[in-house]
């Protein structure tokens, strides 16, 4: 399994518009984040495996092998950036801004595919996501351009997406409850600032992270660095990476002072997973 980090800016996104901050101006291609989101490509043996289990049997039409976490606003340059040319899945955090204004951008992958989306999330993101883009799950007459094509699946638990298990994690984004998930040994948890003690035991075993810390200062609905250092601990982990990062964090100079095997994830970072 590989993962490319599309994205692992905060909210703003890196440089901030109109701030002077040393991050803001850095040269150091690393201190440029668009906003959170990753590509999971599950290998070739995935890519002829269907989902199974609470109703998704019948969920991906064909061969299921990049998965897309988020469709952040910046989904288009990001898909330039990383040479991404298809997407069999997306997985919802949550329906924040910079977690799913590319929405629309789903609709040059229906294009290449010929196929609707098949998208995963909450039943709260889905009504979020419905009444944010009305336009394409109650299209007017006249559709112009052409709408997205979705087909929405609410998560209940664990299921198989080709073949690997996908297991959304609950977690606490301020008094905002959103979805981290694993596959395997890794697990994605972005945009929190507490994991409920019944999710745990969902993370038990994971031996590479990709862990929300925002910045050294606390935040009422982030990790600050020291929170996801004691989180890390906890889980005990062999790797780990920060994203959703403000520019209160210089990419080299906070990677200098992190412990061995943590470090913050950049714009472009391509991950591989035993």
């Amino acid at each position: 399994m590989k993962i490319t980090v599309l994205g692992s800016g905060t909210s703003h996104g890196v440089p901030f518009i109109g701030c002077e901050c040393a991050v803001c101006q850095s040269a150091d291609i690393h201190d440029k984040r668009t906003r959170p989101s990753i590509l999971i490509d599950l290998g070739e043996r995935h890519a002829h495996g269907r989902p199974e289990g609470l109703h998704y049997s019948s969920a991906v039409a064909g061969a299921v092998r990049f998965v897309l976490v988020d469709t952040s606003p910046d989904l288009r340059q990001q898909s330039l950036a990383n040479h991404v040319t298809r997407v069999d899945a997306i997985l919802f955090t949550h329906a924040h801004a910079d977690h799913i204004c590319g929405f629309d951008d789903i609709r040059r992958f229906n294009q290449m595919q010929q196929v609707p989306m098949t998208c995963f999330g909450s039943a709260g993101t889905f009504d979020d996501l419905r009444r944010m883009f009305r336009y394409v799950f109650r299209p007017p007459a006249q559709q112009g351009g052409g709408l997205p094509q979705v087909r929405l699946f609410t998560l209940g638990g664990a299921f198989s997406l080709g073949g690997a298990e996908v297991v959304p994690v609950p977690l606490m984004h301020g008094v905002l409850p959103v979805l981290g998930f694993r596959i395997g040994a890794f697990a994605y948890l972005t945009d929190c600032n507490r994991i409920p003690d019944t999710s745990w035991p969902l993370l038990d075993g994971v031996q590479t992270v990709i862990l929300d810390a925002l910045r050294r200062r606390p935040h009422s609905t982030h990790f600050n660095v020291d929170e996801a250092l004691e989180v890390i601990a906890r889980l005990g982990t062999t790797r780990a990476y920060f994203t959703h990062i403000s520019h209160d964090l210089a990419h080299a100079e906070t990677c200098a002072r992190l412990p061995r095997g943590v470090e913050l994830a950049y714009d472009g970072q391509v991950i591989e997973i035993d």
